[in-house]
């Protein structure tokens, strides 16, 4: 379109033509043409360098900096160190957090974002499959929606990536993806498909024997003990079935191998059949993805290490509330930990703060820990406020930080992307007014992947548009 002798449809001269519809119709064509100009200038600001300056830049990995400045560009931090040696483009935008705090965006090692939009409607959730116990196979991209209301009410804290993680309803109820909390569509947002491995060892996933619809559907354990031989009957299955496909031609001509395969619905015979329960499992069998083990009292931990350990697994524990007596266990394990919740209501026996005190004593004893929303969907931005109530009972203040941060991005193997304000990571950076973990605290600014993301949500909206008016 040449916008000097732009002519739009329907302008063409008429004689019945209202007066001023030439007019009109000329401003018409120069917001038009000034549009592709108006995205070509955007773009170009978008491109240019950005600079936080005066702040108190917490870097997680390299300590704090009182008087900081972070560069980013292209979507990476390109530089962060003291205002005094660090040198800030000339052509960058300049943003001046003087009295602010600068850190790097936080991650929930654990949500339901994008899996539930409305708690009493269960046609907007897809938080866990009644059919089966045992569904690796299962992957959370294929039921994420990017566009739930939860996800801008989240990042208005400063959170800017999540796990996403199926409820604890089954032992094995699918494989977590790794989001950022921002992007063009949900190709964008998920940044790895599947990246962990929740197994469920807690009575949760007891269901007193009855399939979905009861009558002679599927079977399900009753007792722990049930879930226990299940969940390594699967393993073993599952090892068996690695064999067999390593060597798919031995395994087409055994009768046994036959055998194998109609236990888990193959036709038993005429060649190897794929099996994409078995499939699921074999990445998490070889150590090259964590298992997120979830346990939540001392026997469930006990028993849940137990197979773990027989299966040489790579694990995370999970959910772990109420296994006080067994820390130093815990510890001899060598292995993170995502404690949680730290709102459970103490038991009878348990001192007050029980669960308060939790993140310190695993810290004390050089356990790493992150923190994480679990099912509290609609709540998932208070996350920065369980590690506030964790310092208050013990929890180093660095620590807490890093539980926010860079442990659960150790824990899921994105630590050379995201976690802490160094240079060459991903620009996911907040600015806010005050400690992270304070209550009374304003994100002000949040970049993700080096773009500035409205401070916008449904809540605010309806804020801005029933609030009264001076």
């Amino acid at each position: 379109m040449n916008c000097r002798t732009a002519e739009l449809p329907n302008c063409r001269i008429e004689s019945n033509r209202k007066p001023g519809w030439r007019s009109a119709c000329f401003a018409l064509a120069l917001l038009v043409c000034a549009t592709p100009l108006l995205a070509q200038e955007q773009a170009a600001n978008a491109g240019a360098p950005i600079a936080i300056r005066g702040g108190k830049v917490m870097t997680i990995t390299h300590g704090t900096i009182p008087n900081g400045v972070v560069v980013m560009e292209n979507g990476k931090i390109t530089a962060a160190g003291p205002a005094a040696s660090t040198p800030v483009p000339a052509n960058a935008r300049v943003i001046d957090a003087t009295g602010m705090t600068v850190y790097p965006g936080i991650i929930d090692a654990e949500s339901h974002l994008g899996l539930q939009e409305i708690g009493s409607d269960q046609m907007t959730s897809d938080l866990a499959e009644p059919s089966d116990e045992i569904m690796p196979h299962m992957h959370v991209y294929d039921a994420f929606h990017a566009e739930t209301e939860l996800i801008p009410v989240t990042r208005l804290n400063g959170i800017t990536n999540a796990v996403v993680a199926p409820a604890e309803a089954d032992t094995l109820p699918g494989q977590d993806s790794f989001i950022q909390l921002a992007g063009r569509d949900r190709d964008e947002m998920i940044l790895v498909r599947d990246i962990a491995l929740p197994v469920n060892v807690s009575g949760q996933q007891r269901r007193g024997g009855g399939g979905a619809g009861g009558g002679g559907g599927p079977r399900f354990p009753s007792t722990r003990m049930g879930v226990a031989s299940q969940l390594r009957q699967t393993l073993l299955d599952a090892q068996d079935y690695m064999r067999r496909a390593a060597n798919p031609q031995a395994a087409a001509g055994s009768d046994q191998a036959g055998e194998g395969q109609r236990a888990h619905g193959g036709s038993g015979g005429g060649g190897f059949h794929r099996d994409l329960k078995m499939e699921a499992l074999i990445p998490y069998l070889r150590g090259e993805r964590p298992v997120i083990l979830s346990a939540q009292t001392s026997n469930e931990v006990l028993t849940a290490m137990s197979i773990a350990r027989e299966f040489n697994l790579k694990v995370v524990l999970n959910h772990m509330e109420r296994a006080d007596d067994i820390l130093d266990t815990i510890a001899a394990y060598k292995v993170p930990v995502i404690v949680g919740s730290i709102w459970t209501l103490p038991e009878t026996g348990d001192r007050y703060d029980a669960e308060y005190r939790l993140p310190a004593e695993l810290v004390k004893r050089g356990v790493k820990i992150a923190f994480a929303s679990y099912s509290d969907t609609h709540n998932a931005r208070n996350l920065p406020y369980a590690a506030g109530y964790s310092v208050a009972y013990g929890l180093p203040y660095e620590e807490a930080m890093k539980a926010l941060t860079i442990n659960p991005a150790e824990m899921f193997g994105v630590a050379d992307k995201l976690g802490s304000l160094d240079p060459g990571k991903t620009a996911n950076v907040v600015i806010a007014n005050g400690d992270p973990l304070d209550v009374k605290t304003d994100v002000k600014h949040v970049f993700i992947a080096g773009r500035e993301i409205p401070l916008v949500n449904r809540q605010t909206e309806l804020r801005d548009e029933y609030w009264p008016k001076k």
